[in-house]
């Protein structure tokens, strides 16, 4: 496989909650003239799969490469149905429906899928006063829960939370949830689509579902449901800082981890595995075996595993997202700056790791 930072064609979604927060507040460039609530910036879910659209690989889809070579794109010894991780930005200037995605087990006992959907958002903007629902309030029984959901009295089961800009969420697959109005995120994920849903209305374009068809939803949300499961907005952790670098360690898991780079000058940069890198900032230069690149503000690029060693140029802020080695990558280091088992547990799901 031929190693450079990979572009890829957009897939995008026009549901009811969205806005132009995605062009107006990121900055994002030539997107169409319409409401936009998410845009899949690497995406190999089927019906949205992302195609590469620069260099010796155009054309290719990501499903195409992640079959063909996914020991030099995603990770040596990595073998999957799907690249596997999501990323969207996306636009809440409306309220999302109150939904749940399964974990693995639920997914494939359930949905007959190979994974379920673990999520976390990083919040981009955040009106004052906007919040989330997130979980379950303890002591809630299954028919007090159901008898709410259908009423949508949602307040009254769901614990809500404050969301400000700079926080991050994660939201483990079997947790309830919604976010919106007046809000954007960053959102990075198990490679899915599927979700069960409360709401009386169909995301897609606003149309009411029938009694029974609500019903029938609502059901599967609760045969999925993980109540135990609660989670705090997070500031994250400082991984590294110099004159060129600050690094802020968002989130954690098995699934993916999530840091934010605030860059000023020259950085050269090492890894294994895959790196999505998603600007947020002004544009940035990346070099590769002689090569360079221009990453835009708003724009991602996927580096391959193969590729290993980039230097990045330019005074911006980017997100890294990847599959990460939770000792190596997350634990150990944030472990060598003094940082207790309990903060970094609060990154995420690593308390397997930590003991």
């Amino acid at each position: 496989m031929d190693a450079y930072p990979l572009q890829l064609t957009l897939p995008m979604a026009y549901h009811i909650f969205g806005g132009e927060l995605i062009k107006t507040r990121l900055g994002k460039a030539n997107l169409p003239d319409k409401r936009i609530a998410e845009t899949w910036e690497v995406s190999d879910v089927d019906g949205m799969i992302a195609t590469v659209k620069n260099g010796s690989l155009s054309g290719k889809t990501l499903r195409e490469l992640a079959e063909q070579f996914p020991d030099e794109l995603v990770a040596p010894g990595w073998r999957g149905p799907h690249f596997p991780l999501l990323t969207k930005f996306i636009d809440a200037s409306g309220m999302l429906p109150v939904h749940l995605h399964a974990n693995d087990e639920a997914a494939q006992r359930l949905e007959q899928q190979p994974n379920g959907k673990t999520e976390a958002w990083h919040i981009l903007w955040a009106a004052p006063g906007a919040t989330c629902l997130v979980g379950i309030k303890p002591g809630i029984g299954q028919q007090q829960l159901r008898a709410a959901l259908l009423a949508e009295k949602y307040d009254e089961v769901m614990p809500r939370k404050p969301v400000k800009t700079g926080d991050t969420f994660y939201i483990p697959g079997g947790m309830p949830h919604t976010f919106g109005p007046d809000t954007l995120i960053y959102e990075i994920e198990q490679t899915s689509n599927i979700q069960q849903h409360a709401m009386p209305w169909r995301m897609e374009d606003g149309s009411k579902l029938s009694a029974q068809e609500r019903e029938k939803n609502i059901d599967a949300l609760l045969a999925e449901l993980r109540p135990e499961l609660t989670t705090e907005p997070q500031p994250g952790l400082k991984l590294e800082e110099t004159s060129q670098l600050r690094r802020l360690i968002c989130c954690a898991g098995p699934y993916f981890a999530l840091e934010r780079w605030k860059l000023s000058g020259s950085y050269r940069y090492q890894y294994s595995g895959a790196r999505i890198v998603s600007s947020l900032g002004d544009p940035l230069q990346i070099t590769a075996n002689g090569e360079s690149w221009t990453l835009e503000r708003a724009e991602t690029f996927l580096l391959p595993s193969a590729l290993g060693d980039v230097t990045f140029s330019g005074k911006s802020e980017v997100l890294v997202g990847y599959v990460p080695d939770l000792q190596k990558d997350v634990i150990a280091p944030l472990q060598a700056l003094g940082y207790s088992e309990h903060a970094i547990a609060q990154l995420g799901d690593v308390h397997d790791k930590l003991r």
